[in-house]
């Protein structure tokens, strides 16, 4: 969803033309995406446009390791994978710095638009999403050479599940503001569940699973797809990149992209895991990533399920701390977004069979076409 901004009062033409653009600002549009950072699309009078990006520095605070890594990445896929996964472009400001300090706590970046191209905020057929697999498995694939290890952290123990709990267990103890109360069962059903949501990062720590170059922000708005052939073109948004598990990638996509409802659905009866879409991702990302060891894949299903459980638990936590963390736009919305998390959790719990059965038919679908091709 866009929102036009008058341009003559905008201090985003101010802060675009610190950049160098190419033509005067002629429109701004606010990208309603995403629940952190605020995305622009700027268009000047030549047709030029551009994505202009408002960074938060409350969840992101050091500005400068975001940025490092995006060019480190960059500049990795610019010498190794010279196609569609280096479009994006990010440019320096007109004294020399990746991104522009606005003296007031803001931190801005931009980048060329890529032409021709759609950001989907939800899957509209399973294609789009098989799509949008892809485009994140060949991203990871693309980088299973890249040293994860160079990367910062750019959100400490971002998908560290039992340090979520941790928090989690904070904000109930000081239940800072009143709120503790009306959320018993949403509490009750985490902590239930404690034992297996942090069973992926337990495989971690015992070294089980690799540790990759992952974009830990899989939702399928961030990838652009072609506009006509609606193939996947590229990944953006490359703040969270950092180093991870391909069990969170994959589980991601799967809590945002494959729950037949939206994520701060209020009716949820309507909240359920659709498995044609489960199934679409899981070809396209096994299909684009063969990279990925027997072990990982064996994960897959739990990346799903962790994800989703440690997305209701962040939701939860943020509500009980006032809502500081993701940005709201009603009363009790956070509430609501944990509470979709946790009943998809609960609806792939009685669907757990059928995922893993799913994942095990589509690795070996996968291995049997490249055995035939060798």
């Amino acid at each position: 969803m866009h929102t036009d901004i008058c341009v003559g009062f905008a201090p985003q033409a101010e802060i675009a033309r610190r950049f160098p653009i190419d033509g005067e600002v002629a429109s701004i549009s606010q990208i309603k995406s995403g629940h952190i950072n605020e995305t622009y699309l700027v268009t000047t009078h030549n047709g030029s446009r551009y994505i202009l990006q408002w960074i938060n520095r409350y969840v992101f605070p050091n500005v400068e390791a975001i940025m490092q890594n995006m060019s480190a990445i960059s500049a990795f896929l610019r010498e190794h994978h010279k196609g569609k996964m280096a479009m994006i472009s990010y440019m320096d400001t007109l004294d020399g710095h990746n991104y522009y300090d606005d003296g007031k706590g803001g931190a801005w970046r931009l980048y060329r638009f890529v032409p021709d191209s759609i950001c989907l905020q939800r899957a509209e057929t399973a294609e789009d999403f098989y799509q949008s697999a892809r485009g994140f498995g060949c991203f990871q694939y693309a980088l299973r050479e890249f040293p994860a290890e160079q990367l910062a952290e750019t959100i400490e123990r971002f998908h560290d599940t039992p340090d979520r709990y941790r928090k989690f267990r904070e904000a109930i103890e000081a239940d800072e503001y009143g709120r503790l109360r009306e959320v018993r069962a949403e509490v009750d059903f985490a902590l239930e569940r404690e034992e297996r949501a942090c069973r992926l990062q337990k495989l971690r720590e015992e070294g089980e699973l690799p540790i990759r170059a992952t974009h830990n922000d899989t939702k399928i708005n961030n990838v652009l797809l072609d506009k006509d052939s609606r193939q996947a073109l590229c990944v953006i948004d490359l703040d969270t990149v950092m180093p991870g598990l391909s069990a969170h990638d994959f589980g991601d996509a799967i809590r945002f992209g494959a729950s037949t409802a939206a994520e701060d659905e209020t009716d949820l009866n309507k909240v359920s895991l659709d498995l044609d879409y489960f199934r679409a991702f899981t070809r396209g990302f096994l299909e684009s990533c063969p990279s990925l060891t027997d072990r990982e894949v064996s994960v897959l299903a739990q990346g799903a399920y962790a994800m989703t459980m440690e997305c209701g638990i962040r939701f939860l936590t943020d509500y009980l701390m006032g809502d500081k963390y993701f940005a709201i736009d009603r009363e009790k919305h956070n509430l609501d977004r944990c509470r979709t998390q946790f009943m998809l959790a609960k609806d792939m719990e009685s669907k757990w069979d059928e995922m893993e059965k799913v994942v095990a038919e589509e690795y070996e679908r996968v291995k049997t076409k490249v055995s035939a091709k060798a």
